[in-house]
């Protein structure tokens, strides 16, 4: 990822304190390792736990610094995503950011509106013409519905990523845009950046 400068320090002092964790524990196992009464593997799950959980605050402190220079409503995005995710309402959402989008998205509806949680939640409703594309937002309107991304060719493991997360992948290999992902299978949120995908957490404000 890119640097950037942004202060977010509640969140940043939650993810401080996660990392110190991480770091004695594993000083902890350090310890005890050549000892054969303490098995270390239920150390090491616990720890994988903790990792995991602070990749996500990570990446969610990370989002907020990437969205707040783009666009002042990036609360309303938190509280789609959130809504969206506990619902499992699949949704592709692109911030356009510095870069023209015109020639990579393949255009859908015109919208024109204010960005607010509750018309993007309305768009991706299961039944909605509009709800199989992806949203564009600029700043703090919402420009579009129904727009088609380019798709990335990324292969995860054996398969092949679901169409919503290739579709950010693919922009986001070719722009600096960036694309919140929510999952309808599984509920979870993601978002793209500079040809990565990185998950977040949705039960706190992005």
């Amino acid at each position: 990822m890119a640097n950037v400068r942004c202060d977010f320090s509640p969140m940043k002092e939650t993810l401080q304190e996660g990392i110190r964790q991480v770091i004695l524990d594993l000083q902890k196992s350090l310890e005890v390792i050549g000892d054969e009464n303490n098995c270390l593997l239920g150390n090491f799950e616990k720890i994988k736990e903790e990792f995991s959980s602070i990749e996500m605050k990570a990446a969610t402190f990370y989002l907020n610094c990437y969205l707040s220079p783009f666009t002042e409503k990036y609360p309303e995005l938190s509280l789609c995503v959130q809504h969206m995710s506990r619902q499992r309402h699949g949704g592709l959402i692109v911030i356009q950011r510095d870069d023209s989008l015109e020639s990579l998205l393949k255009p859908g509806i015109s919208i024109g509106a204010e960005l607010t949680h509750s018309l993007l939640e309305s768009i991706f409703y299961p039944g909605n013409p509009l709800h199989d594309g992806a949203v564009l937002v600029n700043r703090n309107l919402i420009v579009s519905a129904a727009n088609v991304l380019p798709l990335s060719d990324i292969v995860t493991g054996d398969k092949k990523m679901g169409t919503r997360h290739r579709a950010a992948l693919g922009l986001t290999e070719h722009s600096d845009a960036l694309v919140l992902v929510v999952s309808e299978e599984t509920g979870r949120v993601s978002f793209a950046i500079n040809g990565g995908i990185y998950p977040i957490t949705t039960h706190r404000s992005l």
